[in-house]
């Protein structure tokens, strides 16, 4: 058979899709099998995403650590000494730098993913993978950058208040639960989104710029509780970003006041977060395995 005869051949076999599973049970397991098979792509797409950040650099990797701390003092400098917002806060540094570390972690996993999919065009066309995996290599960066950040905060806290061993520990694993599985659910979403319609991009920017003061990180809880009634403190602690923010406030950050105001039953709404954010995952998923057919095209 020649040249021209495989190619007529060719033509005639129907389309098929590459790394697409059908039915929601059978599809989700699917999805993860495949994943799962190529978790060492995915290692080498992360170390590539990290080196590439910080390639010709001549500090490298340091730079990790130096935007979270300059980002640390500006916002301590600024609205803690400047507009006085320490004044009510006790060990304000440690506050601030819970709610910067979580949303930055959250910040990062979902404007990274997406942009994941257009920004890695070649990628798509060129070569057969799950496409799941570029949004998770942005999750995989955003936590890279959080561990740095995280022993940062860790050396930070033990230098100036020392570590608060009266509390539950276990809060702080599930707000970074939380976070992740909110974070890979938007992803997934938004990345598939963005590659047909290019505005998702921008629109992310600007709804996250507007989260970031939607969450107790530069104001306490208490503060703004005092603003609400009843009804709107349950609208404000349903963003599950908020719950993982003072979960992890909850743990690292030592208040004089015995008394402070935090919200009731926060370890029962963290896990109904968490539950739920499951949910979101599971349907974004899905979305994004339906929506992934013409990727190719689109781009």
């Amino acid at each position: 058979m020649n040249t021209s005869e495989r190619e007529q051949a060719l033509e005639k076999l129907p389309l098929t899709d590459v790394f697409v599973h059908e039915g929601l049970v059978r599809g989700t397991l699917g999805t993860l099998k495949d994943i799962w098979a190529r978790r060492e792509l995915l290692d080498l797409l992360i170390r590539r995403e990290i080196k590439a950040k910080y390639k010709d650099s001549v500090l490298g990797l340091v730079w990790s650590l130096v935007r979270p701390i300059v980002m640390l003092v500006i916002y301590y400098m600024v609205m803690g000494r400047v507009l006085g917002a320490d004044r009510g806060i006790d060990h304000f540094a440690v506050y601030i730098y819970c709610g910067l570390a979580v949303w930055s972690l959250f910040q990062e996993s979902v404007a990274g993913g997406t942009a994941s999919i257009v920004a890695n065009s070649g990628i798509i066309k060129k070569t057969r993978l799950p496409r799941e995996i570029l949004p998770l290599t942005s999750i995989g960066v955003a936590l890279f950058n959080f561990f740095i950040q995280l022993v940062i905060l860790v050396v930070f806290v033990l230098a100036t208040s020392g570590i608060n061993t009266s509390v539950n520990f276990l809060h702080f694993p599930l707000a970074i639960a939380i976070v992740l599985v909110w974070g890979t659910a938007f992803a997934l979403l938004l990345s598939a989104a963005n590659v047909y319609l290019r505005d998702v991009q921008y629109l992310t920017e600007v709804a996250l710029m507007i989260g970031f003061y939607a969450s107790p990180i530069i104001y306490p809880w208490s503060l703004a509780a005092g603003h609400m009634n009843a009804i709107v403190q349950d609208i404000y602690l349903a963003n599950p970003i908020t719950l993982a923010i003072m979960g992890t406030q909850f743990v690292w950050w030592k208040t004089e006041k015995v008394d402070y105001p935090w919200p009731e039953h926060l370890d029962h709404r963290m896990l109904i977060a968490l539950a739920v954010g499951f949910v979101v995952l599971f349907i974004a998923s899905r979305v994004f395995a339906r929506l992934q057919r013409d990727f190719a095209q689109e781009i």
